[in-house]
């Protein structure tokens, strides 16, 4: 019986300038399907990247009515722990919903934004045939620069850990970065939250 676990958990603020902040999440995935290159990965994503996956989700599978995210308040206050914890749960909520379609689950965004740490730039290059590294190669690479995971009895690697930034910057994406630390991910598995 094929199995994707996904939490999103751990918010943390990140300072993007001296003026501006945001919060963003981690996304452990467990899995057993075929459809994923890698059977466990933690990456980091900020609100505005679901929502930008959301839309290019959208646009790729018309017919599908996709759950909605959790509505983008202006009260939405980073320092109200109810107010970050809601949104968490909506972004784990999306995520669950999304990952239980075939259609979706075969498009290569959804892999790139849940298994590396690619910008939503990389990610539109990747796609397209831009870059000089395939999408595989990509969650492969990724998962390589980071070893924090214990080693997965399939493939006999050590899994990964964020190592890059959310920045909207069109870096390669495939390299660390000064605060891949501070943003790393827990190994510990699906015992946290459900």
């Amino acid at each position: 019986q094929e199995f994707v676990t996904v939490l999103v958990r751990d918010p943390r603020t990140q300072k993007e300038d001296s003026w501006h902040s945001y919060i963003d999440y981690e996304i452990f995935i467990h899995t057993n399907s075929m459809c994923f290159t890698r059977k466990t990965s933690c990456v980091r994503r900020r609100f505005r990247e679901f929502v930008w996956l959301r839309q290019r989700l959208q646009s790729n599978a018309v017919l599908i009515q996709l759950p909605e995210l959790p509505s983008k308040t202006p009260f939405f206050n980073m320092n109200n722990p109810h107010h970050v914890d809601h949104r968490r749960q909506g972004l784990q909520e999306f995520l669950e919903k999304i990952l239980q379609d075939a259609l979706l689950l075969s498009d290569s965004r959804l892999h790139l934004f849940l298994q590396t740490q690619l910008s939503p730039e990389d990610m539109e290059a990747c796609v397209s045939g831009q870059t000089k590294y395939s999408v595989a190669d990509a969650i492969h690479k990724f998962a390589s620069l980071n070893r924090r995971f214990p080693i997965e009895d399939e493939e006999g690697e050590k899994g990964k850990n964020d190592a890059d930034s959310d920045s909207e910057s069109s870096s390669s994406g495939l390299g660390p970065s000064d605060d891949s630390i501070s943003r790393g991910c827990k190994a510990s598995p699906a015992s946290e939250e459900s």
